[in-house]
């Protein structure tokens, strides 16, 4: 069964990094089983490998959208190869079991008029959304504030969720929403019945640096920090501002299904594979603990 958290029992499992331990499916499967993790997030292979991860016993979070920016193209010809290409994904990645497709709605222009980009988008996934209701299958945007990202705070949810329809839905990261200042629990609270996957990420706030250097440019000389800047910083969960808790409370009211996904991305653990798997180990300890 593989390890769960305490209020809700949602499995908790990790999203396969960068690092060059990670590049090895295998390694990552055994280290997954022997650490009794519950579910992988696998990336861009889902119609390939999603097997092996379910013949080992555990379960299938998110797996990446084959192509992204090509949705957000302002060529029209892209976009429709890529709505091509990412519903035969679907239905490949979907009949290996996986329900859930990640994605970060950045345009492939950012430079391109807002609008404009986000028309764009609304035709592609809108094209897209007959093959994922189809196979049962969702979009599970995450909020990540790049420059250029198309829905990353309530107002854009919202919008983008009334345009295109209920095949699309949340990545819920908390980290993103306390570093916009977006209030976590009420966004969870306002879009639950739209959660169906999350990742297990924190951030951390120092309230001096944020007074000195404040939102909107880069400090002069304040220290800043990895995964992070000056006034921030992701952190493993349990090392922030979140209220793991309470948010699990208000989805198991809610009947979520899915799983919660470590994702490491934490100047302290960061950068060796021992320091990494220590890190996604302890993250799934406190989630454990919630």
């Amino acid at each position: 069964m593989g390890a769960t958290t305490r209020t809700g029992s949602f499995g908790i499992g990790f999203r396969i990094g960068w690092s060059e331990w990670q590049k090895d499916l295998s390694n990552i499967i055994s280290y997954a089983v022997d650490n009794n993790f519950s579910c992988v997030d696998l990336l861009r292979n889902a119609d390939e490998c999603a097997d092996q991860v379910t013949d080992a016993g555990l379960k299938i979070g998110s797996v990446d959208l084959k192509q992204g920016k090509e949705m957000i193209h302002a060529d029209a010809d892209v976009r429709k190869q890529a709505v091509d290409v990412n519903s035969a994904y679907v239905e490949a990645a979907a009949k290996k079991g996986a329900r859930y497709f990640f994605m970060v709605m950045g345009p492939d222009d950012a430079s391109i008029e807002y609008d404009k980009n986000w028309e764009y988008m609304v035709e592609s996934y809108s094209a897209l959304a007959p093959t994922l209701e189809a196979n049962d299958a969702k979009i599970v945007i995450e909020g990540c504030p790049f420059h250029g990202a198309l829905v990353v705070a309530p107002e854009t949810y919202r919008a983008f969720f009334k345009e295109v329809g209920p095949t699309m839905g949340v990545n819920y990261d908390p980290s993103h929403l306390i570093r916009m200042g977006v209030d976590p629990i009420r966004f969870a609270r306002e879009f639950a019945d739209h959660i169906y996957h999350m990742h297990g990420k924190d951030t951390e706030i120092y309230p001096e640096n944020q007074y000195e250097c404040g939102h909107e440019h880069a400090a002069l000389k304040t220290p800043g920090h990895g995964f992070g800047n000056a006034y921030w910083r992701y952190t493993i969960p349990g090392h922030g501002q979140m209220r793991w808790v309470e948010l699990f409370k208000i989805l198991e009211a809610n009947g979520y299904e899915g799983q919660i996904s470590v994702e490491l991305e934490d100047e302290n653990f960061n950068g060796t594979e021992e320091g990494e798997k220590a890190g996604m180990n302890y993250g799934k300890a406190f989630l454990e603990s919630c």
